[in-house]
């Protein structure tokens, strides 16, 4: 037990001064939301790509294809390339666009660009943003909480309760800056203990010649596609389709876009940054792979391949301090998360609604009480949560992608949607994921990431609403 409490409390002490030396001596709200605009290369590429990757990345994708075979590995090529793209066409004009509009959320750059003057646009996209991103962040807490009672026998309430203060202690001060800084750190950390877990374990075993074996006897699939039929093609479509779109409308990896200092840089970061994800991919794949072979008798909990594969190739106290990266995974996400949503309530709500002419002072004061108080209602809503880790990433991966991304991808390249239009395309893409749990049973038994349907009928909504308002539009131009 020494061994395990000392390993985490060293790692925590490690993030939490990491967390406030990074911090600016003097923060104003700019400095607080989006660090002013001044991120480098090298912490906007591993950053976005750390608040990325959660506890999923540990458990819910090692233990997918543990049990169902590498078809599953479909999640990490769709996840790559939605990122290549994110990166590729979203990254660049954002920043610039986000700086043209003056814009510190995706919900008043869409107002501005849309030129709303009703504020609808602005309080609907920052309504779905904080209801999605609190939701996620839950899930982050339920997947820490699960895990001190798991690893350290530590009751669930007492670890989402040391989460939740760990984070608060360096984002309550040093905000964006700070967060941008822990998150590059558990970057590294994760990609070191991703990478050295499955080296040390595969000569462990027998040979690769094992692991077909045992996969052949498990009847589990070692092929990306294991036949031709149309369900196969169909579900590999909905895997990397269904979750490869969703960047394009995660607030909390937008933002880093937002904050680098020159947009030039972007290429530099998307360069290091997908060499950084396909590393990580690679490895969680491999740590289930390996783990057929490892683990010749299965396990008991199959989400706790990675845990029980450190356990036992490192001696405790190494294996505790390396069991810290899915910690690490998860606290580099909820972090950049509840920044969004404080964000939102300073700049959306605050600023627009409560304070017109608030200050530069208060509206950081009012960013600094919205970590606390989404720290705080995400803490409640992990109180009773017993959904999955994968449902809840799922449900909220999917609502924001399309919420947001449909609409994000007409703002930067077209010119024929409007406000009415967008305010469709947001209220489609939530309300579709939202009941996409009842509806997907009525069309097919064949289980459907709901980002799939949602994301395109976002943009139908968007496109076919902007073209039925066109003339309203014109004459309030006119007017």
């Amino acid at each position: 037990m020494f061994s395990q409490i000392s390993a985490i409390v060293l790692y925590f002490s490690i993030l939490v001064t990491i967390g406030l030396l990074s911090r600016k001596r003097k923060t104003t709200d700019k400095d607080f939301n989006l660090g002013n605009r001044k991120l480098n290369f090298w912490v906007t590429g591993i950053s976005a790509h750390a608040d990325d990757m959660s506890s999923w990345l540990f458990i819910a994708y090692p233990m997918a294809i543990f049990v169902a075979g590498i078809g599953k590995a479909w999640i990490a090529i769709g996840l790559v390339l939605g990122m290549f793209l994110n990166w590729q066409i979203i990254a660049p004009r954002l920043r610039r666009a986000t700086e043209k509009y003056d814009s510190y959320t995706l919900s008043t750059f869409f107002e501005r660009r849309f030129g709303d003057s009703s504020g609808l646009i602005r309080i609907m996209s920052a309504v779905m943003i904080l209801f999605f991103m609190t939701y996620y962040i839950s899930g982050g807490l339920v997947s820490t909480g699960r895990l001190f009672e798991s690893l350290f026998h530590i009751d669930y309430y007492i670890g989402i309760t040391v989460a939740s203060l760990i984070m608060i202690s360096y984002m309550f001060i040093g905000g964006f800056i700070s967060v941008a800084w822990t998150d590059f750190t558990q970057g590294l950390f994760l990609l070191v203990t991703l990478v050295i877990v499955p080296i040390v374990a595969f000569f462990q075993i027998e040979s690769v010649s094992q692991i077909t074996a045992i996969a052949h006897t498990k009847s589990i699939s070692l092929e990306l596609i294991p036949d031709y039929s149309f369900l196969t093609f169909f579900s590999i479509l909905s895997l990397t389709v269904g979750w490869g779109l969703g960047y394009f409308g995660q607030p909390h990896i937008l933002t880093k876009f937002m904050a680098i200092k020159n947009a030039d840089d972007l290429k530099k970061s998307k360069y290091l940054g997908m060499t950084w994800q396909i590393i990580v991919l690679s490895a969680a794949t491999a740590v289930a792979l390996i783990g057929l072979a490892f683990f010749p008798d299965g396990l008991a909990k199959p989400e706790m391949i990675f845990v029980e594969m450190t356990r036992s190739v490192f001696f405790p106290f190494a294996a505790f301090f390396t069991i810290c990266g899915i910690f690490a995974a998860n606290i580099s996400t909820m972090d950049s998360q509840i920044l969004v949503c404080a964000t939102v309530l300073s700049e959306d709500f605050y600023k627009r609604i409560i304070n017109k002419n608030a200050t530069s002072k208060q509206l950081l004061w009012a960013s600094r009480l919205g970590v606390l108080f989404f720290a705080g209602l995400a803490f409640c809503m992990a109180y009773g949560q017993s959904a999955t880790i994968m449902s809840i990433v799922e449900y909220s991966w999917s609502g924001l992608g399309s919420s947001f991304g449909p609409l994000l991808l007409v703002a930067l390249y077209t010119k024929s949607a409007n406000a009415y239009g967008a305010i469709a395309g947001i209220t489609t893409g939530g309300l579709t994921v939202a009941l996409w749990p009842l509806i997907n049973p009525l069309l097919t038994s064949v289980p459907i990431v709901p980002l799939f349907p949602a994301f395109f009928l976002s943009l139908l909504a968007i496109f076919t609403v902007s073209w039925l308002t066109r003339t309203a539009t014109e004459q309030a131009y006119t007017t």
